[in-house]
């Protein structure tokens, strides 16, 4: 009769570990699929991108939280404006603005289809904090504009990509918000 008992406890402690086991492997996914990857952001109300730095989002972009990851030496945010993706990324950096957007340039045209095009222009922050670069890239069905600005050791790209009706309709409130990025302690 003992042995008739180890079995059937081995037996039970085997199910209980195959039923932990399966809980793990399609709860916890079917978990995270139902869950938002999206959070609604108040307006007018900065956003700590990571390193310091601080934009304020377009009224009504959704932050996709999957895309978001601040520090205190870097961080990357990924805004959802309707269609169009605006992404913040701050990083250490050692080199000039015309380095850092030669990287940016060379970061976007690495990706399949895509090419940097146009000339590049100035571009200041709102409170003329932060100097820098911008320009535009093309990509199959979708346009795109960047921009990158340095503050002290800290690259700070933008990247913003839509078709090109959407950018167009959406363009004053991206440039609005590319203009409000601040820099705590900012050389």
């Amino acid at each position: 009769m003992g042995m008739w008992r180890r079995l059937l406890r081995n037996g039970l402690g085997s199910g209980a570990i195959v039923l932990v086991l399966g809980l793990l492997a399609f709860g916890l996914p079917a978990l995270d699929r139902s869950l938002d990857s999206t959070q609604a952001l108040p307006d007018d109300v900065p956003y700590h991108v990571g390193g310091g730095v601080t934009v304020i989002p377009p009224p009504g972009a959704l932050l996709d939280v999957t895309k978001t990851r601040p520090s205190d030496d870097r961080g990357t945010v990924l805004f959802l404006v309707g269609p169009i993706r605006y992404a913040v990324v701050v990083q250490p950096f050692d080199g000039g603005l015309p380095d850092a957007a030669d990287k940016l340039r060379r970061k976007i045209a690495a990706n399949r289809g895509y090419q940097v095009v146009g000339r590049e222009a100035s571009i200041a922050t709102a409170d003329g904090q932060l100097l820098g670069l911008a320009g535009g890239y093309s990509a199959p069905g979708r346009g795109g504009r960047y921009a990158v600005f340095l503050a002290g050791e800290r690259s700070i790209e933008v990247t913003v990509s839509g078709t090109d009706p959407q950018l167009s309709a959406a363009r004053a409130v991206i440039d609005t918000s590319t203009r409000s990025i601040t820099v705590r302690g900012a050389e």
